[in-house]
């Protein structure tokens, strides 16, 4: 049973939850984990000029997806910042790269959730994921969210992210907060939430 953890992150937020999405997922018997990040599609002059450059080199390791390789696991895991309610430009285009795989039905009755970061509490983190969402039915996928079994997301007591749609962070408006413990606990639940259900369909 493999599963994909596939991420765009630029300043860190959205690689911390893939890393707490993949020991998550880890945590189910027979489950192999992969870690991968999306290729970049800035200029690297524009990521300096975005003070994003020295942030990237501590996730540079991680190694790049190719489309085509979706169609080798058994379950997805999407990881986005949001661009104004919506996936960003570097997982968009990496998922318009995909119409050979539709095509063949490849993804079909494969597991697929998405995780995801705001600079603000109400930046879009539902939109982006529930319009993710709509990429993967038009792939034939088995949508998978953040149920509320996961009672951190019943939270008062502090601000927070994750919804029943999937784990996120807020990351600031100058991307000055990391993902809180209860986030991270959020992203690890929806990763061995998602192992589970591709375990179940694996088993026939």
């Amino acid at each position: 049973m493999k599963i994909l953890v596939v991420y765009y992150s630029m300043y860190g937020h959205v690689h911390r939850m893939a890393e707490a999405v993949a020991e998550g997922a880890r945590e189910v018997e027979g489950a192999e984990v992969v870690l991968k990040r999306v290729p970049e599609t800035l200029p690297q002059e524009v990521l300096e000029k975005m003070h994003a450059a020295d942030a990237q080199k501590a996730f540079a390791h991680v190694p790049v997806a190719t489309a085509d390789e979706l169609a080798d696991y058994d379950a997805i895991v999407f990881g986005t910042p949001t661009r104004y309610g919506n996936m960003c430009g570097q997982m968009q285009q990496f998922l318009d790269a995909t119409g050979q795989l539709w095509a063949k039905g490849a993804l079909v009755g494969k597991v697929g959730s998405v995780f995801a970061s705001t600079a603000t509490q109400h930046g879009g983190q539902e939109a982006t994921i529930l319009s993710f969402h709509t990429t993967l039915l038009h792939h034939g996928m088995v949508i998978a969210g953040l149920p509320y079994a996961f009672q951190g997301q019943m939270r008062l007591d502090e601000v927070t992210g994750c919804s029943p749609y999937g784990a996120s962070t807020i990351a600031g408006g100058k991307g000055e907060r990391q993902p809180s413990e209860n986030e991270l606990a959020g992203a690890r639940f929806q990763g061995k939430y998602v192992a589970q259900i591709a375990k179940k369909l694996a088993a026939g």
